[in-house]
């Protein structure tokens, strides 16, 4: 079948964007390796309208049965190519599968570095976080740790600064490598512990995380804090090895978009974290769905040979 719009990703960005063009009549099919993206690596959401607290599993399910409501169809497969190919977009699967559009919008988010340690898989969302804007409320008067050296870590440790009791600044480096600025705002931190040249080897606990314990570069001699939380902030990685190099990025490698979600690429818009929009937030990635999917319904009317399937 050819479709008027794929999208490529199920998280918020991709999910609104798919109610949406719903909404508008179009053929869309939303492909995704795992619906939720991002959201379902964090633990308690404070700050999506509508919801005092909620479970970012839960609100992804909340999401999905929105997508059901309307009927849209989904593919849980992970694409590995998109590209134009004259007037039509050809994306392909990792089976192989080819599916064909007349436009698309990627939301693929991006993916946290991890530390592939023991102990970070298990305690995910039990302690262990990758955003510290989303869940720094979380750890009111508990300690804490922030993995990392660079302006991600250093924005953590800001963000945590009003709530934990403790925090404790863990990198291998033996200095930071965040922005100077930055890193002078940690001054007046008096709750602020910094450890130089150690790195983070096993995360530990029963039903949460209790502590952690570090590894001295060289010496290898090893200690262990007692934390509650453990952000992790060692950068993330956006999802576009399957998007066509002629596709502009901007240094971070997010697929740089003008106000209206379009890539330089017409017909190809992107959405949410993978893109090129400042601040990178649940409710700020369905807004930008959103609009992804109405300018590429408007692209569409300007087709001349395009007609509305309802």
């Amino acid at each position: 079948m050819e479709y008027d719009l794929i999208i490529i990703g199920s998280g918020p960005a991709g999910m609104t964007a798919g109610v949406f063009a719903a909404r508008k009549g179009l053929r869309t099919l939303i492909v995704a390796k795992e619906p939720g993206g991002q959201v379902n690596w964090t633990s308690d959401i404070e700050n999506y309208m509508g919801f005092k607290e909620i479970d970012g599993q839960a609100l992804m399910e909340r999401f999905q049965q929105q997508v059901k409501e309307h009927q849209l169809e989904a593919k849980q497969a992970e694409v590995c190519m998109v590209r134009k190919e004259g007037e039509l977009f050809k994306a392909e699967t990792a089976t192989g599968e080819q599916l064909t559009a007349k436009t698309v919008i990627i939301c693929s988010g991006k993916t946290p570095r991890t530390l592939n340690i023991k102990g970070e898989t298990e305690f995910r969302n039990r302690g262990v976080s990758y955003c510290s804007t989303c869940d720094a409320p979380l750890f009111r008067e508990t300690e804490v740790a922030v993995v990392g050296g660079g302006n991600s870590a250093v924005k953590a440790v800001l963000d945590l600064a009003n709530y934990a009791k403790a925090i404790h600044l863990i990198y291998r480096e033996d200095r930071l490598t965040a922005d100077a600025i930055l890193q002078q705002r940690l001054t007046p931190l008096d709750h602020l512990t910094q450890y130089p040249g150690r790195t983070v080897v096993e995360i530990a606990g029963s039903n949460a995380v209790e502590q952690i314990k570090l590894e001295e570069t060289g010496s290898g001699r090893q200690t262990v804090l007692p934390v509650q939380g453990v952000f992790i902030e060692i950068g993330l990685v956006p999802n576009t090895g399957f998007v066509d190099q002629a596709v502009a990025r901007n240094e971070a490698e997010e697929i740089q978009i003008d106000c209206h979600c379009r890539t330089n690429v017409p017909g190809l818009y992107a959405a949410g974290d993978v893109s090129s929009v400042p601040e990178k937030q649940i409710i700020i990635a369905a807004g930008e769905g959103a609009k992804a999917a109405i300018r590429a319904w408007e692209y569409l009317m300007n087709t001349p040979e395009f007609e509305v399937k309802h």
